[in-house]
């Protein structure tokens, strides 16, 4: 119908046009690349559902949006390589994909790299944070899908709403990238709810040594877990977990999204694998009409795609690919430093139970729900703890879910083997004996109980085992996996840290010399003059001898043997001023006013003579013992033999750290032992921790002293292996046997039952009386003395003067005269004094000089 030639002709031209218009529209469009790691099952979701999206995009908005992909097949440098494919030949706008943070940085550093029309980048990686050099250092970086750090805050409430403190987290080597990042923030949440990162372990894909990892960690009474690796890892880790029954009842298994967000695409079987284990998973709205259709059109097309996947059904991939691609509506070149990256505040939680798992929600700031659509008013009840939602999440509840009515890891499998001391030196603080009618060892003390009282607070079983040789070697018996911890009166020191771990001390620290005590008394033949100060011996006497010669003077007129020569009245005054002390003698005195000041000063005396018997009484008695050694250095220079408790810490603390290089030890095995040693001078003093000190004192206190100073030692604590995953629960428990009293009454009951006043409640020695403690006697008597000598004199001047007027008229004159002689002498040397002063003409006065005037 038409010539060949023509219609050749018509055929190129058509052709050429049509080129050219292609080319036009391809170059007018906007096209964009995506980089998937298509053999995984993310990437799979992500590319149907970016298609799908594509797909609404250019009908809604009439234009045609050109999609380029590439697989980088789960290797970062093919992912670079994709990267540098797409700018160089296809000159995309944007790209996304890169659902590993090591796949998307490797697309972000091709991208800073090149020359001319730099895309933006979509990254579908998931982190715990937004790196912080991105803004800086890759201005093109969008972070599309929300971070993990709603979901380690999720963790760390669960674990805080179950009590749980102390957590290992597992995670896989293939992850070490984004791993640094979840374990710097999963601590961090973790300290915010009182949690404990207290062990990381790492395992690589396709691990052959999971039964090892496990076995140290059973060992090591791990029982919680937080599980960061790939679906098939934890598969595998979960079923060699079960194998050495580590799951069920008293141990707890987190999952992050890694493993939950797959849940969706295995088989009810695998599911089920995974029964007990606890998850973490992405949230997204399933029951919206746009969700349901979009669930449709996957489903269609996933199965048209990819016929070999056994499960259609879209996950959290499918919708992050979708919403990727409708955030490229919203931005663009010049708006994009001004976008704020993707936030999710609301995830998952679920629990595998059969071939299926039930679910609640945790949202953040507000707490735990078990459906977000509402009731039947539209309203959510939010919860702080997961036992107010438990029900819907396990019908059948776990441990973890009611922990006050559980045992952690303390099921009749499991039972801790604790070690006590056979040989304590005080039964007091652990006394292990066989009970023939019962036919079985009784194990009790102090410490027991105490032991007892802790590990109801942690509500773990366990079963003791005595040990019958030196303490040291019973420390040595937990790294040796014989026993799970020690309870007996062992003391802290740092040598036992590097091998084991203590709780806090539950007795007083300190280390104590005891020594014997002997009599003060052939030491002290002054001790008579001790009741009294010096000042007061002087007093006594000063006022004594001043009563004395006044009675003296006053009896002596009256009394022919109170007179003679000096030195016979001296003598005389000095035996009143003592005689008057014992006896009244008031038949011999002659005056009132003597009887006065003799009463008085008999009172006083009285007084003073007591309160010195009652001093020096209880100087004979209750002082009058005193240690025979005072310090360690004066033990040390006697090159002495001391005592301690046979295979304790003290020998290697006298050495090492009191400088004892050459001394001389024995070691006993009983107080009756350290008694007999001490009393027989075998050894010179014994060194024991302050409660073993005061049973000790309790039951010799008559015979030894503590003396010198105090030594700090660690105090009595219970022990348990290094990193034990509940030493903190411990410390909380110790801290409530204290807090609630419980620990004083059981010091009553075992170690206080024997009362003994120490060296400590003795009287001072040095308390001597002193003038203070009788100024108002000494007042009184030497006022009524005083006040008899000045009655006494002024009786004795009007007599003198009654008996002698005529003498007393001439000594009047005899005054009268000189005084008058002294007036007449003192005018008579004025006249002369006036007469040889220069005289001055009358009209010139000397100024100076006042002029005389006569008087009438």
């Amino acid at each position: 119908m038409y010539s060949s030639p023509s219609y050749f002709i018509f055929l190129v031209v058509f052709s050429m046009m049509w080129f050219l218009i292609k080319a036009t529209l391809t170059t007018a469009n906007f096209t964009i690349g995506v980089i998937l790691d298509q053999t995984s099952r993310p990437g799979k979701e992500a590319k149907v559902a970016i298609e799908i999206a594509i797909q609404d995009f250019n009908i809604k908005n009439n234009q045609t949006l050109v999609l380029y992909l590439q697989n980088s097949r789960n290797k970062p440098l093919h992912a670079a390589i994709a990267a540098k494919e797409l700018i160089d030949e296809y000159n995309v706008k944007a790209i996304l994909g890169g659902h590993k943070w090591e796949e998307a940085s490797a697309i972000a550093e091709v991208i800073s790299e090149a020359d001319h029309g730099v895309p933006l980048f979509l990254s579908l990686a998931s982190t715990t944070t937004t790196p912080p050099h991105t803004p800086r250092q890759w201005p093109f970086f969008y972070q599309a899908v929300p971070t993990q750090s709603t979901q380690m805050n999720a963790i760390a409430a669960i674990l805080k709403s179950w009590g749980i403190r102390q957590v290992t987290f597992i995670y896989e080597t293939s992850h070490l990238a984004s791993t640094a990042s979840i374990i710097s923030h999963l601590s961090q949440a973790f300290r915010q709810t009182g949690c404990e990162l207290t062990q990381i372990l790492p395992l690589a894909s396709g691990s052959s040594l999971l039964d090892e990892e496990l076995d140290v960690l059973k060992k090591q009474q791990r029982q919680v877990f937080v599980v960061h690796t790939s679906l098939e890892l934890g598969i595998h880790l979960f079923q060699a977990a079960k194998k050495m029954e580590m799951t069920g009842d008293g141990y707890l298994w987190i999952a992050t999204n890694g493993i939950t967000d797959l849940f969706h695409s295995v088989d009810s079987t695998m599911i089920s694998s995974l029964k007990g284990m606890v998850g973490v998973k992405s949230y997204f709205p399933e029951k919206t009409t746009d969700f349901l259709d979009f669930r449709k059109r996957f489903r269609q097309k996933f199965r048209y795609d990819y016929p070999e996947e056994e499960q259609d059904e879209p996950g959290i991939f499918a919708v992050q690919g979708y919403n990727a691609v409708k955030l490229l509506e919203n931005i663009s070149i010049d708006s994009f430093d001004h976008e704020r990256p993707v936030t999710q505040s609301r995830v998952e939680i679920v629990n595998v139970i059969k071939k299926g798992y039930h679910n609640v929600y945790w949202t953040e700031g507000l707490g735990f729900c078990e459906n977000v659509d509402g009731g039947i008013n539209g309203t959510i009840a939010y919860f702080n703890s997961m036992d107010s939602v438990g029900q819907a999440l396990w019908p059948e509840q776990p441990w973890y879910a009611h922990r006050s009515r559980r045992n952690l890891a303390g099921s009749s499998e499991h039972r801790m083997r604790v070690g006590v001391p056979g040989r304590s030196l005080f039964k007091q603080f652990v006394n292990v004996e066989y009970n023939p009618k019962k036919n079985q060892t009784v194990i009790g003390g102090f410490v027991i109980a105490v032991f007892e009282e802790m590990m109801k607070e942690l509500n773990l079983s366990y079963d003791y085992f005595p040990f019958y040789e030196s303490y040291d070697k019973l420390m040595r018996q937990i790294p040796e996996k014989k026993f799970d911890a020690i309870a007996g009166d062992v003391t802290i020191v740092s040598t036992r840290h590097e091998y084991l771990d203590f709780t806090q001390p539950y007795t007083e620290s300190g280390l104590e010399m005891i020594v014997p005590i002997r009599s003060r008394l052939s030491n002290r033949p002054w001790l008579f003059m001790k009741p009294f100060t010096a000042k007061m011996w002087w007093l006594i006497a000063a006022i004594t001898l001043y009563n004395g010669f006044i009675i003296w003077l006053i009896e002596r007129p009256h009394c022919h043997h109170l007179q003679g020569s000096i030195i016979t009245q001296i003598g005389i005054v000095i035996w009143l001023a003592f005689a008057t002390l014992f006896t009244l003698r008031g038949d011999r005195l002659h005056s009132n006013l003597s009887r006065m000041a003799v009463v008085v000063w008999l009172f006083v005396a009285l007084i003073i003579t007591q309160s010195y018997t009652a001093s020096f009484a209880s100087m004979l008695t209750a002082q009058r013992l005193e240690p025979t050694i005072t310090s360690v250095e004066m033990l040390r220079n006697m090159n002495a033999t001391v005592g301690y408790c046979n295979g304790s810490f003290v020998h290697h603390y006298l050495e090492g750290v009191l400088g004892f290089n050459s001394i001389k030890t024995n070691s006993y095995n009983s107080t009756h032992r350290y008694a007999e040693a001490l009393n027989s001078g075998e050894i010179a003093a014994i060194f024991l921790e302050v409660p073993s000190a005061k049973v000790f004192l309790a039951q010799y206190c008559k015979s030894f002293v503590r003396t010198g100073e105090t030594f700090k030692v660690g105090g009595f604590g219970f022990a348990f292996p290094r990193n034990f995953a509940r030493l903190s629960d411990a410390n909380k428990a110790v801290i409530s046997v204290t807090e609630s009293g419980k620990l004083k009454e059981l010091e009553d009951k075992f170690l206080t039952s024997e009362k003994c006043v120490d060296d400590d409640s003795f009287p001072n020695e040095d308390e001597s009386l002193s003038p203070l403690s009788f100024t108002i006697l000494f007042e009184l008597t030497g006022g009524t003395s005083t006040v008899a000598l000045v009655v006494y004199i002024v009786r004795r001047i009007r007599e003198f003067n009654e008996s002698n007027r005529g003498l007393t008229y001439f000594l009047k004159l005899i005054w009268a005269f000189m005084k008058d002689r002294r007036h007449r002498m003192r005018r008579s040397s004025r006249v002369v004094v006036d007469a040889e002063s220069p005289r001055r003409p009358p009209d010139v006065p000397d100024l100076g000089t006042p002029v005389d005037v006569d008087h009438p």
